[in-house]
């Protein structure tokens, strides 16, 4: 039996992507994994189906993550019914690329509103729960470019680095309690975000990565699943970079 069996697990941004792989990697008899999405009903029906296939229990809901009474209803909502939170994946994120002196103020925004305040938020909720159970682990996905930088991406890039300082003040607040928080940087992964990519793009982005290729999206996953795991337990504050040395 999977040690994530019968635990409560709540990830942000769901429906498709690295958001439905971490629910897969989860998914397990007994495993009760909850998960929002904006816009993709499709994609959230199909990440149900996967997580039942595996013998644990999905439900995709319609949440905006930027939308704070939103948030509070949808982790309210998971915690009465099953009476508790073990762990929250704060993925759900967007992007709005453009050079600096032509960026809208408004897409900034919307960014830092979905990939920044959406984790602070969602995070803010479930901390409640897990103080008073004294166990707990918050794993935020951030971002190799919120290290390394990234021209065309100062909302995306500045979001992912939030999400890193996030992720050591919340460790350091939570931890007398048996809370862990720690972050996820994956690096250029295959997903429906960087399919848009054009040919060019993607050769030179591979062409930096000294392993070569590509992450996939359950490599991803799989760095969660274990940073959610009794083996690590005694790591909190870190970041993992998850990039086939793309970013030392």
């Amino acid at each position: 039996m999977s040690e994530h069996s019968h635990k409560t697990i709540v990830v942000t941004g769901g429906s498709k992507g690295i958001g439905r792989a971490v629910c897969e990697a989860f998914s397990a008899p007994g495993a009760r994994i909850f998960f929002n999405y904006a816009t993709d009903a499709a994609g959230a029906a199909e990440t149900e189906r996967r997580i039942t296939a595996a013998g644990g229990t999905g439900k995709g809901v319609q949440v905006d993550v930027s939308s704070e009474d939103e948030v509070k209803a949808f982790l309210d909502g998971v915690i009465k019914e099953t009476g508790g939170l073990d762990v929250l994946v704060n993925n759900a994120g967007i992007t709005r690329d453009g050079l600096i002196v032509r960026m809208k103020t408004s897409d900034w925004d919307a960014v830092m509103d979905v990939n920044l305040k959406g984790a602070f938020q969602a995070s803010k909720i479930a901390a409640k729960a897990m103080l008073k159970q004294r166990s707990g682990r918050i794993i935020n996905i951030s971002s190799v470019v919120g290290a390394s930088g990234n021209p065309g991406q100062a909302n995306y890039v500045a979001a992912k680095a939030g999400l890193i300082g996030l992720t050591k003040a919340l460790a350091k607040e939570l931890a007398s309690r048996g809370i862990t928080v720690n972050a996820v940087a994956p690096g250029y992964i295959e997903t429906d975000m960087t399919a848009a990519m054009t040919d060019a793009q993607r050769e030179a982005m591979i062409a930096q990565i000294p392993l070569g290729r590509p992450g996939t999206s359950r490599e991803i996953a799989a760095a969660v699943r274990f940073l959610a795991s009794e083996e690590a337990a005694y790591i909190t504050g870190h970041v993992l970079h998850v990039n086939g040395g793309m970013y030392m």
